[in-house]
């Protein structure tokens, strides 16, 4: 079968240490302190055959994530600008829905809890955790000592098929409520980054309470989610800073009730007027560029009457913020990390919220062929009209 793959050279920076988790010339926690020369390749690959507990499934929507964009995305000395774990060469795409073709004799279906028999329509989890490790053990799956990530460092759905753990796979049954053929494959490729937004803001930054403000920096696909599902919550005001048009009309779309172009009119300023002086309960820095968006929210929380607010990153950056200790003393602030999708319930309460009205397909602003996947990842490095490129397979 045809994969879209990526490769990469090992030549680690001078002051890379290698890790207890990493393993040499294959793959590391830090890549971008490792890999270097990114390239993109549509090879052969065997059909994957399932074992014991796991499924083939039959690959059926695929979405181009940042975190693809970034791994095959060189800074000026050729190392990758993703920063995580990475494994090369390995098949991309990780945000997927499809079909399940076999299954394993233990691997078993969490909505019948009986095996799979062929035909269920499922989505998947991109965090391979152990369930064994003592941050899994402890509920934390997220943050798995034996992590591996589809798509990053190993194999992923940019292909007809592939072949995961039976533990990952959810069913996009209650979807058939509110789409049908393609349109479920299209929604179920968006569970994945639906999650990781959900994850964020409802259970690390811990959910607001109806009429509070709230902040998302940044009109990306897990900006743009998370607008969404705090307007659902019952937020107030939804207040989204993101400079690109495009962008800024589909978060209008996805719930945010104002807009903020940063590059316009001050951030802080703005945020304070739309708040009546308030300042918000939760900003969410959705941008990457933390260490040019962190200041404008540690301005809006000194000014704005709000105590208690929490800040949560959730993209990816190698970049250091610069964070003032009186702000959060003084007004009860907090910063808070997010990594992830799994565990805590997330994936089945985002596909029935998606079941019950939570619209994501207009996220998707472009479909492709698994052919021109190679080309429209490079494309993204520079182009932020389209939010979400989905691959659709014949």
């Amino acid at each position: 079968m045809k994969a879209v793959t990526l490769f990469a050279d090992w030549d680690p920076k001078p002051d890379f240490k290698l890790g207890p988790k990493d393993i040499e010339g294959k793959q590391t926690y830090l890549g971008s302190k490792v890999w270097r020369n990114p390239r993109i390749e549509i090879v052969e690959h065997d059909i994957p055959e399932p074992g014991p507990e796991e499924v083939l499934i039959e690959v059926k929507a695929c979405g181009i994530c940042g975190s693809d964009v970034h791994m095959a995305e060189p800074d000026k000395d050729g190392y990758i600008l993703y920063p995580g774990l990475t494994g090369f060469p390995t098949i991309l795409g990780h945000e997927l829905s499809g079909v399940v073709v076999k299954a394993g004799e233990r691997a078993f279906d969490k909505t019948t809890n009986k095996p799979f028999k062929g035909g269920e329509l499922v989505c998947a989890e991109e965090m391979v955790w152990c369930g064994s490790c003592k941050p899994c053990a402890d509920g934390y799956p997220n943050h798995c000592e034996r992590l591996d990530e589809i798509g990053f460092n190993i194999n992923g759905a940019f292909a007809k098929y592939i072949v995961l753990p039976a533990k990952l796979l959810w069913s996009l049954e209650p979807l058939r409520k509110r789409y049908k053929d393609e349109e479920i494959f299209l929604a179920g490729s968006l569970v994945e980054p639906t999650s990781v937004a959900y994850n964020a803001v409802i259970e690390r930054g811990g959910g607001i309470r109806p009429g509070d403000n709230v902040v998302i920096c940044g009109g990306g696909p897990i900006g743009l989610a998370a607008c969404a599902i705090l307007k659902r919550q019952g937020a107030a005001n939804v207040i989204l800073s993101e400079p690109q048009p495009e962008r800024a009309e589909l978060g209008l779309k996805m719930g945010a009730d104002h807009v903020i172009n940063p590059l316009e009119k001050d951030f802080a300023e703005e945020v304070l007027r739309l708040t009546d002086g308030m300042g918000a309960n939760l900003y969410l820095e959705a941008t990457g560029l933390p260490d040019k968006v962190y200041p404008g929210i540690e301005q809006a929380i000194w000014e704005g009457r709000t105590l208690n607010s929490t800040v949560v990153i959730v993209a990816r950056a190698d970049a250091k913020i610069p964070v003032t200790g009186e702000v959060l003393q003084v007004r009860r602030a907090r910063i808070i990390g997010a990594q992830g999708h799994s565990g805590h319930g997330t994936f089945p309460r985002v596909i029935q919220a998606m079941a019950s009205g939570m619209d994501m397909l207009p996220l998707i602003t472009k479909k492709i062929s698994l052919e021109e996947v190679p080309e429209n990842i490079i494309e993204l490095r520079t182009n932020r009209k389209d939010c979400k490129i989905t691959c659709v397979m014949d």
